[in-house]
């Protein structure tokens, strides 16, 4: 037997050496060097490595040690700040997208709502059942009219659900605002494992509130019957009914068809498809007793347009992006099949990755507020000298800036930063002005927020003299983006195709339009002026002009009245070279403002990362 190694034996030093190296460690501390006089001098027979110290060296007086302090300004303080005026500005974000999505919805909502109320008066109108009847344990025997199931379908047009769960919960939500009883039942609880049993539970559960092992409906014609008042509608919202298994929703529906006298219930599905769905899905004995009525919500487009007007166009937040983020959040949500929630959620973390990155990025919270208070940078983390000498080092100050901006007693960020809001805002006005003549054309809002936004195309069109409206040049659509470098070929860009639009709108679209860039532009007064210019050239057969009151003219007046260009083709082509010196002269992407890196996130490698 071989004798066993005792506490007392060494391994070798070469042993020790090759377990040391090759024992990596996840990570690696490094100490201050210690003096050489209180090294000890090490055994052995192996040539030791040298020590290298990685420390910083010492400095010599207390004047360095401020300094170093003062220059460590982006530390866990800072960032801790900066996520606080994150939280701030998100939340500004997501509650205006939530006032977006549910005005969208609004008209939707109220025809649902009117419809709900036809459908409970003509239920309450077949029978009454007294109280005893109401509550008994089985349904009314009854004609086969009376079985009727009002039911809404409500076209989504959309492939993913995401959206269309908050659509609903909206829904629900504005049904229970106007006294209906609503539930939400998902498509989960109408699958084959839970039955007909888990959508009864479900709806217990929802309307009293409670838990309850029995799945009885004449539980819920109690529940009803004993509120007092029986003047309100139940509304069964089933949130995708495609997803549903067949069988399971034909027997729900059965089943409500046969108490639907003693609980007035109205049921609203989710379609994302076809109205035809329901043919291909439920059972032909539970289709005879559904009672359609067709709505229609927004595209997820139209949605998407929403809410890139009020968030990035209009900047409720003062936050924005570059270029190059805008074209990859497109394209995400385009490969996430057009959801809003997916598109959301990109732009939460683009908002996130700006705070936390840039140091000056806190400063979005006053930008809508007070000037002055940007440069009390004490309270937020940083003294008003690092600030102004981390702003004056940005790499747009420097590029677009140096020059442009007045140096006035130290308000350089000021007078920058005011800069920037109105050029932000002109170049607001311009997109929206761009969107009323491309959307009749089909063009999508961020498709032209997007271009918009491309500095390299803003080189190309941007004239040399900087000249404003009054240097109208007349440089046609064709001339004034043959450079654009977003697009592949010549006037194929969005801004084109609308300008050209533009040119063939017809006398009443042309009117609309005008009205609505009068509108837009009543805080410039150099476009608003030609604007209201362009409008008092549009008349009327005998010479009235629009802009006056349509009021004092007379209903059968007016309705013998058609609208008439004097030279119609002149006023377009006007409005057109108007449109065309906007987006040249005030169209003036964020990218190519100083100081943008305070409002704008650009790196776009940080958001593919964190995106994959």
């Amino acid at each position: 037997m071989a004798p066993s190694a005792t506490a007392s034996e060494s391994p070798s030093p070469s042993t020790t050496l090759d377990t040391t190296e090759n024992n990596l460690q996840p990570f690696f501390v490094l100490h201050r060097a210690r003096s050489r006089k209180s090294e000890k001098k090490p055994t052995g027979t192996w040539k030791t490595r040298r020590r290298i110290d990685l420390s910083p060296s010492l400095p010599k007086n207390g004047e360095n040690i401020d300094a170093e302090k003062a220059e460590a300004w982006d530390d866990c303080r800072h960032v801790s700040i900066r996520m606080e005026a994150f939280d701030d500005v998100w939340s500004k974000i997501k509650s205006t997208i939530k006032d977006v999505l549910r005005d969208i919805n609004t008209n939707v909502f109220n025809e649902i709502h009117h419809w709900v109320c036809e459908s409970f008066n003509m239920i309450t109108s077949y029978a009454t059942p007294t109280f005893p009847e109401a509550t008994g344990s089985f349904p009314i025997v009854t004609d086969a009219a009376s079985k009727q199931l009002f039911t809404g379908l409500v076209l989504t047009k959309n492939m993913e659900f995401v959206d269309d769960l908050l659509t609903f919960e909206e829904l629900g939500s504005y049904l229970r605002s106007q006294g209906c009883h609503v539930a939400n039942l998902s498509s989960m609880e109408f699958s084959v494992k839970n039955g007909i049993g888990g959508c009864l539970r479900s709806l217990l559960r929802q309307f009293l509130m409670v838990t309850l092992d029995a799945a009885d409906v004449s539980i819920l014609a109690t529940w009803y019957r004993e509120q007092g008042s029986c003047n309100n509608p139940v509304v069964i919202i089933i949130e995708d009914m495609e997803r549903c298994s067949g069988s399971v929703l034909s027997d729900f529906i059965l089943m409500l068809s046969e108490w639907v006298l003693k609980i007035p219930v109205v049921l609203i599905m989710g379609v994302a498809t076809t109205i035809d769905a329901p043919k291909s899905i439920l059972q032909s004995n539970a289709l005879h007793h559904l009672c359609p009525c067709k709505f229609i919500l927004g595209t997820p487009p139209e949605r998407m347009d929403a809410v890139v007007e009020a968030v990035l166009v209009k900047q409720c937040s003062g936050f924005g992006i570059s270029h190059k983020v805008a074209v990859f959040m497109r394209n995400y949500f385009v490969s996430q099949d057009g959801t809003i929630t997916s598109f959301i959620r990109a732009l939460k973390i683009v908002c996130a990755q700006h705070f936390f990155m840039e140091p000056l990025s806190f400063m979005l919270c006053f930008l809508l507020g007070d000037d002055n208070l940007m440069l009390q940078g004490e309270k937020y983390g940083l003294s008003p000298e690092m600030m102004l000498k981390h702003a004056l080092n940005l790499p747009s100050y420097q590029s677009y800036g140096r020059n442009k901006i007045a140096k006035q007693h130290g308000e350089t960020l000021v007078n920058g930063l005011a800069e920037l809001k109105k050029l932000q805002c002109q170049w607001s006005i311009v997109i929206l002005c761009l969107y009323e003549a491309g959307k009749c054309d089909k063009v999508t809002l961020l498709d032209l927020f997007c271009e918009a936004l491309d500095p390299e195309s803003f080189k190309s069109r941007a004239p040399d003299n900087g000249g404003g409206l009054e240097n109208d040049s007349g440089v046609s659509s064709s001339d004034c983006y043959k450079h654009q470098q977003y697009y592949t070929t010549p006037n194929s860009g969005f801004i084109c195709q609308a300008v050209r639009k533009l040119r063939d709108l017809p006398a009443v679209q042309l009117r609309k339009l005008l009205k609505g860039w009068e509108k837009y532009t009543v805080n410039v007064p150099q476009i608003h002026d030609k604007v209201k210019k362009l409008l008092s050239e549009v008349k009327f057969e005998d010479g009235k002009s629009l802009g006056q009151d349509l009021s004092t003219i007379s209903k059968r007046h007016a309705s013998r009245k058609h609208l008439k260009i004097e030279d119609s083709k002149a006023v377009n082509e006007k409005a057109a070279k108007l449109l065309e010196s906007m987006v040249r002269n005030y169209m003036q992407p964020l990218e190519c403002v100083p100081f943008h890196e305070i409002v704008c996130f650009k790196n776009v490698n940080a958001l593919q990362t964190v995106s994959v």
